[in-house]
């Protein structure tokens, strides 16, 4: 336990810094900019090139790139000095007690790009699950790669210490989910497919559990539990001519689902007159409305139809459908998200009035010395809820854990797992419908 607290310790103090500790051995350290300190005068100070500092730091080569004060920078070996050696594991990793449940991270842990920041925060997150499973008497070792997109991921499969691991997480790019998944498969590792991808592998691998599904597949368990809820509903598709929406996936199934069922359904236009907008809704039946694009304007041009239109026929009931998008509008949009009664599909839910959501921000930004980054999901309580998760899971069953328990503690991402294919793996059935509701309160219905 001593080992595992003095790891979480270290890695609370690197990843402040943006760093990953196990960064293959690429950097030397990293360095804090201080005030009036230049790029050459970093670069002169490490015996560096200036185009070695900026090849290291390709933020450096962007137009108009300023080094600020506070700034975290790699610092790279001099060129001709070969890296001391170096394995995937931390200071005392290697030395965890035998029982230790041993955990791999495979994603990008840098500094460089979006996709870097954001995994390096849900990085944060599983370590605060790591910490807290600490807290309940459980031992965890971690070992953290930083698999980049132009990564050779058959590099990283023959380092130290991951044929070791019991559970890895990652990765988070299509093109190097099949080697590790052979991988996984070959040593008996159960591997986490966090974020979306594309390819079947979990249709062949025992070992894998998928969180998010295909377009394809989520839409159809959106489609099946909204023609079972709404089935006295009359629906209403509005056509908003985006050429760019591929939303056509879910309107084309649904429709194709309530003629099956026999829900009634009419489809209007976002440029239909007054006259014909209206003579698309049920003056009997509730309306549900449903978009064919998730982008805001279109979504603001039709929420102002539907406030002219109720203005006019105000016995008219309309609710309104969307889509996990929508989520990030909502504080925009969120007094006629009320209004319009309206339902959001997602694989989780940020509730920012939580007090548990609260207190864990609070906490990373003790942390970690930051904020986490405004995006929908929030990346570091996604790791957080997949560590709870998993690892809770792993140390309940073992081996045989399938991932079918439902995580009813989530922060903000539920999991459930079902196993679709005798051969294949783990994929994740969990479904909320965040409801609006017209009396201002927000509920969520979960699947």
């Amino acid at each position: 336990m001593r080992q595992i607290s003095r790891y979480i310790i270290l890695l609370v103090i690197v990843m402040a810094s943006l760093g990953v500790a196990a960064q293959t051995g690429k950097w030397r350290e990293m360095h804090k900019v201080k005030s009036k300190e230049t790029v050459y005068g970093i670069a002169r100070d490490y015996g560096l090139t200036v185009d070695e500092l900026v090849k290291a730091n390709p933020d450096m080569s962007v137009p108009g790139y300023t080094l600020k004060k506070g700034d975290y920078i790699f610092i790279p070996y001099p060129s001709g000095e070969a890296p001391a050696h170096q394995t995937a594991s931390t200071s005392g990793l290697n030395a965890a007690p035998a029982d230790a449940l041993k955990v791999g991270v495979v994603l990008p842990l840098h500094n460089v790009d979006g996709d870097g920041r954001r995994m390096v925060e849900y990085y944060r997150g599983l370590l605060m699950a790591c910490e807290d499973l600490k807290k309940e008497g459980r031992s965890v070792s971690v070992n953290a790669w930083n698999v980049p997109a132009d990564a050779d991921i058959y590099r990283t499969l023959v380092k130290d210490g991951l044929s070791d691991c019991d559970i890895i997480f990652g990765p988070l790019y299509s093109a190097q989910v099949k080697p590790l998944s052979f991988f996984s498969k070959d040593n008996g590792i159960k591997l986490v497919i966090p974020f979306s991808i594309t390819g079947n592998d979990v249709d062949k691998n025992p070992n894998i559990f998928q969180v998010y599904q295909s377009p394809e597949a989520f839409y159809g368990m959106v489609i099946n539990h909204f023609a079972y809820r709404f089935k006295d509903y009359h629906v209403v598709v509005i056509d908003c001519n985006d050429k760019t929406s591929d939303k056509g996936v879910f309107t084309f199934g649904l429709r194709k689902k309530l003629e099956n069922r026999g829900i009634s359904c009419a489809v209007t236009n976002l440029n239909s007159s007054s006259g014909m907008f209206a003579g698309a809704f049920s003056a009997v039946k509730p309306n549900m409305v449903v978009l064919n694009t998730g982008r805001s304007p279109e979504l603001g041009t039709v929420l102002d139809m539907l406030d002219a239109l109720v203005g006019d026929h105000p016995t008219l009931r309309v609710s309104l459908f969307g889509y996990t998008e929508w989520l990030m509008y909502a504080n925009h949009y969120l007094d006629r998200f009320f209004k319009y009664d309206t339902y959001i599909p997602s694989h989780f839910y940020y509730n920012m009035y939580s007090s548990r959501v609260k207190a864990f921000e609070q906490r990373y930004r003790a942390t970690f010395k930051s904020d986490m980054m405004d995006y929908q999901p929030r990346f570091a309580m996604t790791g957080y809820d997949h560590g709870m998760f998993f690892l809770r899971g792993m140390f309940k069953y073992g081996k045989n854990f399938d991932g079918s328990v439902e995580d009813a503690d989530a922060l903000q991402t539920r999991l459930h797992f079902v196993k679709p294919r005798g051969n294949g793996g783990y994929r994740n059935e969990s479904l909320v419908f965040v409801h609006y509701n017209t009396d201002r309160s927000i509920s969520l219905i979960n699947f």
